[in-house]
C-alpha cells in the first residue's frame, strides 16, 4: 500500500512514488477490466491504458476522493471507450468467437465458459460460479459495472457513485435492478 507522503511525492512527479502507486493499483484495475470486458488480452490492454492515463493525470489529483476511487474511474472510462470502439469496429461474431454481442457485452463464450475447464480450473471454479459469471456477462453494462464495483471490488455506494459519475441513489437502484435480474435469470437457468 502507500501512505500520504508517497501520494504527495507522486503528485509532485517522483518516479519512485508513482511506481509504488502503479504497483498497488494495477491489480484492482485489472480485476475491474477483466470483470467488465471478459477477455484477458483486452483487460491487459485496458489496464495498461489506465496506467498511462493515471500517470498523465496524477499531477492533477486533488484528493477530493480516495486515490483508489479516482483511479478506478479512469479504468472504468477506459473500459467504456474500449466497448464503444469494439462495437463500432467489429460486427457481432465477426472475430470468429461470437464473443461479443452488438451492444459490446461479453458473452459466456468470451469468458471461457463454453469450454470444459482444465483440472486446475475445475478445482477453482464450480458450476455455480460459471453460471454466475455467465449471468453477470448478460447484464446491461451499467448494471454489470455497479455490481462489479460494489461487490467484486468491495467499494462503498459512495465510491461506486463517484466512479460511475452518478448519484448514490442511482447506484442503489441499479444494484437492486441488477440483482433482481440476475436472480430471475439464474432461476430460469436452473429449471
Amino acid at each position: 500500500m502507500w501512505d500520504g507522503a508517497t501520494l504527495e511525492a507522486a503528485v509532485r512527479g517522483c518516479r519512485e512514488a508513482r511506481g509504488t502507486l502503479l504497483c498497488a493499483l494495477q491489480d484492482p484495475w485489472y480485476r475491474l477490466c477483466l470483470s467488465l470486458l471478459g477477455d484477458v488480452e483486452r483487460a491487459m490492454d485496458a489496464t495498461q491504458e489506465t496506467a498511462v492515463r493515471f500517470l498523465k493525470q496524477i499531477s492533477g489529483f486533488r484528493g477530493e476522493s480516495q486515490l483508489r476511487t479516482w483511479s478506478m474511474g479512469i479504468a472504468l472510462n477506459v473500459v467504456r471507450e474500449m466497448r464503444r470502439k469494439r462495437v463500432r469496429e467489429t460486427p457481432a461474431g465477426e472475430d470468429g468467437l461470437a464473443a461479443i454481442d452488438a451492444s459490446g457485452v461479453p458473452t459466456p463464450a468470451r469468458l471461457g465458459l463454453d469450454r470444459p475447464p482444465s483440472p486446475d480450473d475445475e478445482a477453482e471454479q464450480s458450476e455455480d460460479r460459471r453460471r454466475l459469471l455467465a449471468t453477470l456477462a448478460e447484464l446491461p453494462d451499467r448494471q454489470r459495472e455497479a455490481l462489479v464495483l460494489r461487490f467484486l471490488e468491495d467499494l462503498s455506494v459512495e465510491q461506486t457513485a463517484d466512479i460511475m459519475g452518478c448519484a448514490e441513489g442511482t447506484v442503489k437502484a441499479t444494484v437492486h435492478q441488477a440483482l433482481r435480474s440476475m436472480r430471475t435469470r439464474m432461476e430460469k437457468a436452473s429449471v
